[in-house]
């Protein structure tokens, strides 16, 4: 088995929204998303021969789902009033809202998937809110 690995970080606001803790408040992180690609075989001709795929093209990838996150406030979809998301955007802050709970958990799954979608036979992507605390995901 093969095994590639690359990291892209973003840095992000969020809160755990019904959370009883220091995480219940507004919050950021340098999250670093680290991802494996698996492979029982390499490319056997052709450009990519002696590869499971051109790390260029999985940096570029896992960086561009990185980008979609960096510098903003995450939140989860009904977590805030209406109004402090019309004050937010009235201040021009970029807001970013997701269908789940943005934990550390939650994203390792959510960028797994990104990556599948592009066709990336991933193995697992662990990511990090913080040096000593992560989170992986594997299928």
């Amino acid at each position: 088995m093969y095994i590639l690995k690359t990291e892209a970080a973003f840095d992000s606001a969020h809160f755990l929204s019904g959370y009883k803790g220091k995480c219940s408040n507004l919050h950021g992180h340098r999250w670093v998303i680290s991802a494996e690609i698996a492979s029982e075989k390499l490319v056997a001709s052709g450009q990519l021969r002696g590869m499971v795929t051109d790390f260029g093209d999985i940096k570029r990838d896992l960086k561009n789902l990185a980008d979609e996150f960096d510098h903003a406030f995450i939140y989860e979809k009904g977590s805030l009033k209406a109004s402090t998301i019309a004050a937010l955007n009235e201040e021009n802050f970029r807001l970013i809202e997701v269908d789940f709970r943005p934990t550390a958990e939650n994203f390792a799954e959510y960028f797994y998937n990104r990556l599948s979608e592009l066709e990336y036979n991933v193995s697992s992507v662990t990511v990090y809110e913080t040096p000593n605390n992560s989170a992986t995901f594997m299928d």
